[in-house]
């Protein structure tokens, strides 16, 4: 999965984001970084959740094999 199509915020006056060149990984956490602040999510259960979706990643992945 790519994310090169997903719009960054950029600075007013600036031609390039900083993410424009950033590996996928990072652009994906700078999202959910937003996603989860914007939207005023509590830090634990943030972090919660985030565990649920590595284990889950992990078991697809391992799954894979």
């Amino acid at each position: 999965m790519s994310y090169e199509n997903i719009p960054h915020e950029k600075m007013p006056n600036e031609n390039n984001s900083p993410l424009d060149n950033a590996p996928d990984e990072i652009k994906l956490a700078v999202d959910l970084i937003y996603l989860l602040e914007s939207n005023e999510v509590d830090l634990t259960t943030a972090l919660k959740a985030i565990e649920i979706v590595k284990s889950d990643i992990e078991s697809k992945l391992s799954s894979r094999l």
